[in-house]
């Protein structure tokens, strides 16, 4: 196994510019290119690096990035990134999980361990799947570390005993590292629970890292309210949110996605909990331009879109895309039914959202009520320092 451990003696020194060291103080994990000052040494995307103030005061220890954010900072002191310091971010990453209950749990066997910087693994994702882990890296410094991550993982859970590396394919490029490989053992998906309900689990041709983790509670919701209703189910992916529906009494269910692969997946996990076509209809189109030529009546609508701005520059067509969508959706919610209405862009913070939802009530002519604000689970946790990593925002609105 190759080290790409940096002493201290050759790791790069960052040395900020004169007050820009008050974020790093206040634990945010991330420097800006433009808040460096001067650099000793010559660090190369994915080193390990040290971060001063212009005075000299030691702020932290991260990963060089070439772009906008330069370091990632993993531990807000000067450390050995070895074995080590590993071993114990995955320990205590588990520990947290087995406080949640997510540990032996016989009603759910799939849940996030780690949540980048929510764990203080800025870059780095990883999945449970019953004995296998997935690791999904985002930077070039975390995908280094991943053969020792993945030695950190079986110790800390010995229920595990796969490890298979998404990687990411410019990383590997990068790098000129394989990327989709099995570092330990070696398993061909699973069948998942979640609450009791059964998925079909593929880690390795998924998106993601094979499953929507973060909305495991919202659609639990979503089940409880569903008795003796008719649903509708948009971008519905592999019918994450039809079959919680369906097992909790729904009348009908229409899961809608423009991937007709996802929508046979959908069909197959409606089939292996027990239901059948009678209650469950799969539509094959365009999420946005079905959702504005429909006219039909529902108990209850989702909205669980991709990210519509992955990037501030696409903030303006993004509300623009909410506001359109969000509309169509609740000209076609009964009276006194409800829209599950989602955004996990980064960049629409909870306010904008509302904002945005509030814009299409307005346009839609509809009066409306929020009776809950949805987030990510407990094991997607985010670090108060950095607000950014509360991603996913939800609202459940009574629309009447």
């Amino acid at each position: 196994m190759r080290s790409f451990v940096a002493t201290m003696e050759q790791a790069a020194r960052i040395y900020l510019k004169p007050g820009k060291e008050h974020s790093l103080q206040r634990k945010h994990p991330w420097v800006f290119s433009g808040a460096i000052g001067r650099i000793e040494g010559e660090p190369k995307d994915g080193d390990t690096v040290y971060v001063y103030s212009a005075k000299g005061d030691s702020l932290g220890t991260g990963h060089y990035a070439l772009g906008s954010i330069a370091v990632r900072i993993f531990a807000f002191e000067e450390v050995q990134a070895d074995e080590t310091f590993w071993v114990k971010k995955i320990s205590d990453a588990a520990l947290l999980r087995g406080q949640l209950g997510f540990l032996d749990n016989p009603e759910t066997n799939m849940f996030r361990l780690v949540h980048g910087e929510g764990d203080g693994m800025p870059g780095c994702i990883i999945d449970i799947y019953g004995h296998t882990a997935v690791i999904q890296t985002h930077t070039l410094g975390m995908y280094r570390h991943r053969e020792v991550i993945a030695q950190a993982i079986v110790k800390a859970l010995p229920n595990v005993v796969n490890v298979y590396d998404r990687g990411k394919e410019k990383i590997g490029q990068r790098s000129n590292e394989k990327v989709g490989s099995y570092l330990i053992g070696q398993a061909e998906g699973m069948d998942g629970l979640e609450h009791g309900c059964r998925f079909l689990i593929d880690w390795e041709q998924g998106q993601k890292t094979g499953f929507f983790l973060d909305q495991r509670e919202n659609r639990k919701l979503l089940g409880e309210m569903s008795k003796g209703k008719r649903v509708l189910n948009t971008f519905c992916y592999t019918g994450g949110f039809s079959i919680y529906a369906l097992r909790h009494g729904a009348l009908e269910v229409h899961s809608l996605d423009s991937s007709q692969p996802a929508l046979d997946l959908a069909r197959e996990h409606a089939s292996i909990n027990g239901f059948d076509e009678r209650s469950h209809k799969t539509i094959c189109a365009d999420a946005v331009s079905y959702m504005r030529d429909l006219n039909e009546s529902y108990d209850i609508i989702v909205l669980d879109p991709p990210a519509f701005a992955k990037n501030v520059g696409a903030k303006h067509k993004a509300i623009q895309a909410y506001i359109r969508i969000n509309a169509a959706a609740m000209r076609n919610v009964k009276s006194g039914g409800f829209l599950f209405t989602f955004s996990c862009s980064q960049v629409i913070d909870t306010k904008l959202f509302r904002d945005s939802v509030m814009a299409a009530g307005i346009q839609a002519g509809r009066t409306m009520r929020i009776t809950h604000q949805l987030h990510q689970p407990a094991d997607h946790p985010v670090s108060l320092f950095h607000p950014e990593g509360e991603y996913l925002k939800g609202l459940v609105i009574q629309i009447l």
